[in-house]
């Protein structure tokens, strides 16, 4: 069965942000059009993000899928590694702060920023 990477965002259990990847199956659809299953969402958003943006640590308001429309967005963590996604690249973005815990920025959350030349053009889709 083809698959579709799906790349998440999320709080690991020592409240930490991560990335990790997961398939999901492509087993609806035709061998022309595969599709995943029907996923619930509750709107999106489309932002721009001028050159020179970049976010402070911060955690994700609710869960969400991010799609880059234009330009580039590096997502970096509090390990200090991060990801770059260019058009057309998504990941689900699940790095919500723990229940119960108060923000810390030494802690929690990613950071996000433009790169490149382009500004940067997302669309979001909450989950």
């Amino acid at each position: 069965m083809t698959v579709f990477t799906e790349v998440i965002l999320y709080t690991d259990t020592d409240g930490r942000a991560k990335f990790r990847e997961e398939a999901v199956p492509l087993g609806e659809g035709s061998p022309q059009a595969m599709l995943s299953r029907l996923f619930p969402s509750g709107g999106f958003q489309l932002r721009h993000s001028p050159v020179g943006f970049r976010s402070q640590f911060h955690c994700s308001p609710y869960t969400q899928w991010v799609v880059i429309l234009g330009g580039e967005m590096e997502i970096g963590l509090q390990d200090g590694t991060s990801r770059i996604f260019k058009p057309g690249q998504h990941f689900y973005s699940a790095d919500l702060l723990p229940q119960g815990a108060t923000f810390d920025a030494t802690v929690h959350g990613h950071w996000s920023r433009q790169v490149g030349a382009d500004p940067l053009v997302t669309l979001f889709v909450r989950g």
